[in-house]
């Protein structure tokens, strides 16, 4: 048995989040002058008084701290899922249109009023997770209603999918890009994979007839119009009829989409597409294996017809990459996927976890080095995917290393 073999993750996973991760949240998140949480941290811990709040951030905290809550049961925990929760349907709600504004100001007033449809992904995404910890009824309401709203306003009826961003009141508008960073396209991957992330959860919580029909669209969407024809990369930007408009890939969206399809079939629980879509997820983990994963361990970031072309290493894509190769391995017992997720999972101890304020560096640059400029704490820097991939290393690496410790899924079918 190698050495790689030998490494047990789950504890490793529940000593990061235990001891790393949910400590800096718990002292560091709050925001004690206007209530909610902080909107930006730098590395060395100085904060910036004058930046937006986020609803990603927010609605991540509110998810972080719920799912913490069904393994730790500490009642610190729940105050800060109920704290977030209490800010998102306070401040973030917009009581005359529904759905959620995307930035506040740092005292709480509307900065930014648009209805970003992968903003409304994740309260729902949030709020069915905090239903599922603390059954609150109001919660669940709400993210039905969210999804309602999506389906009504967001959906293209024509094509499929969702319309990336609209006006307060549900309108069109001009600019439909997410960040800075992204093109002004109809439709994205981003967008629908954190849409079927978040009909997955509630899924799990409210088995409904419509919301199963539209994952079962979302996975054939991906299959058929965001997939590359090889099923090994997605690509990343559409017009409405679903037409490419760009052909580089991301290696960190790769692999947590193959783990998030599968998840997502699996809650549907038809036998047929769930392996259809886990036969997609060992072929997409295999192709981010070959082409983005380095001799350190890390994954890099973005890649191009079968190249890196960004050898960069960012917290988010490691953090999936754990999951995503080990979920490849549960489903393909093939040994080489295991070993990857344990290199990933050594990278991290090894290059991104902070040592001395907490938490992880948000990237490492190709020469090794902790690029020290970048945000500990951001709109988009947030305890989801790290606290996520140690929860469910927990999950899925106690029931393979200790079988009578865990069960291998916890699954509602739609």
């Amino acid at each position: 048995m190698s050495g790689l073999a030998k490494i047990q993750l789950a504890p490793d996973a529940r000593r990061e989040l235990l001891e790393n991760i949910l400590p800096f949240w718990r002292g560091r998140a709050m925001d004690q002058e206007h209530g909610g949480f902080i909107a930006e941290m730098s590395n060395d811990l100085r904060l910036r008084t004058d930046a937006a709040k986020g609803l990603i951030l927010n609605g991540r905290i509110l998810w972080t701290f719920s799912a913490v809550c069904r393994l730790t049961h500490q009642v610190e925990d729940q105050s800060l899922a109920q704290r977030a929760y209490e800010y998102l349907t306070r401040c973030f709600l917009d009581p005359q249109h529904g759905g959620y504004f995307w930035e506040l100001t740092p005292q709480g007033q509307v900065a930014d009023d648009k209805k970003k449809s992968y903003g409304q992904a994740f309260g729902i995404y949030a709020l069915a997770e905090y239903y599922r910890a603390f059954r609150e009824p109001q919660a669940l309401e709400q993210a039905i209603e969210l999804f309602r709203l999506l389906e009504s306003q967001a959906r293209d009826s024509q094509h499929g999918g969702y319309f990336e961003v609209l006006s307060r009141d549900w309108q069109p508008v001009a600019d439909m890009r997410l960040s800075d960073k992204d093109l002004n396209a109809q439709k994205s991957m981003n967008n629908h994979l954190h849409v079927l992330e978040a009909y997955t959860n509630l899924g799990r919580v409210w088995p409904d007839p419509l919301l199963a029909d539209r994952l079962r669209e979302l996975i054939d969407l991906f299959r058929q119009r965001i997939l590359n024809p090889e099923q090994t990369h997605f690509r990343h930007f559409f017009d409405a009829a679903w037409n490419p408009l760009s052909d580089n890939y991301t290696f960190g969206h790769d692999i947590e989409g193959s783990w998030l399809l599968a998840e997502a079939a699996e809650v549907l629980g038809d036998e047929h597409l769930l392996a259809a879509v886990q036969s997609v997820a060992i072929k997409m983990a295999r192709a981010v294996r070959q082409e983005g994963l380095d001799a350190t361990g890390g994954l890099c970031y973005e890649g191009l017809h079968g190249q890196v072309i960004d050898s960069g290493k960012e917290w988010w894509p490691q953090a999936e990459a754990v999951v995503g190769f080990y979920n490849a391995w549960q489903l393909s017992q093939d040994p080489g996927f295991r070993d990857a997720a344990v290199k990933c999972w050594q990278f991290i101890q090894n290059r991104l976890v902070d040592r001395v304020h907490g938490e992880w560096f948000w990237r490492v640059a190709p020469d090794g080095k902790v690029d020290a400029n970048l945000p500990k704490v951001s709109a988009w820097k947030c305890p989801y995917h790290n606290s996520r991939c140690c929860l469910e290393i927990i999950r899925r690496a106690a029931a393979d290393e200790n079988p009578q410790s865990a069960t291998r899924t916890n699954t509602t079918h739609l």
